[in-house]
């Protein structure tokens, strides 16, 4: 045996000896982290789609949230009838009567309301310029498509209801919408209005569109209470 110094030896017959530098040896697809390149993509795109789906989520949360507020708010409705009103005073006569029970009747018949009612006032200043209101009080889902169902079978009786426009509805908010039809005595102006507890419309004889929304307001003011 060699006294020789394992150092000293010569490996002739062996492959060149491996360089060793300070870079470290990519052995597989892991980053410096120790977490595969591809694995880490997918995870950063699955984070992105989670997060875009709760987004989502909160803003559908949310938009049932202010809803169910609303119908919390708006379901329980009252409707009455004072002997006066924005300047007119109730007419009890038997004509007047008869007229508001037909309508009455009529709307309680393509909705199903919990309370219904009509009534007709007489404007004090004209006779021929009577305000028609009726309706009622029950949940509705959807106030604008019931409201607009109303407009579309009032045209099937008095005619068809034309420049149906959305109006400023209050302080009471919904929706509300006026419109012109005609009549025996010429055009007259229709409004409605509708929320979460009722759904209520006017016929305005003698009235134009603009002069009917306003009025229609301070009525529904008078008329309708919640709580």
């Amino acid at each position: 045996m060699s006294d020789a110094h394992l150092t000293d030896r010569r490996f002739d017959d062996g492959p060149e000896p491996l360089e060793l530098t300070e870079e470290p040896i990519q052995l597989s697809t892991r980053d410096p982290g120790g977490v595969p390149r591809q694995r880490t993509a997918r995870s950063r795109r699955r984070r992105i789609a989670w997060a875009a789906a709760l987004a989502v989520g909160l803003a559908g949360a949310g938009a049932l949230g202010t809803m169910g507020w609303r119908v919390a708010q708006e379901k329980d409705t009252r409707i009455t009838s004072p002997d006066q009103v924005a300047g007119l005073t109730r007419d009890d006569s038997e004509r007047a009567r008869s007229t508001a029970d037909y309508l009455r009747s009529g709307i309680a018949a393509d909705i199903d309301l919990d309370r219904s009612f009509g009534t007709v006032y007489r404007d004090p200043a004209d006779e021929k310029r009577s305000v028609l209101i009726f309706g009622g009080t029950t949940l509705l889902w959807q106030p604008e498509r019931d409201l607009d169902t109303l407009f579309g079978l009032m045209g099937d009786e008095t005619g068809r209801v034309t420049g149906l426009r959305e109006v400023p509805a209050g302080e009471l908010g919904g929706v509300m919408k006026c419109g012109t039809t005609s009549g025996e005595g010429g055009d007259f102006a229709v409004c409605g209005w509708a929320d979460h507890g009722s759904v209520v419309m006017a016929m305005f004889p003698g009235r134009t569109v603009d002069a009917a929304s306003a009025l229609f307001r301070d009525i529904r003011g008078a008329v309708q209470t919640r709580g």
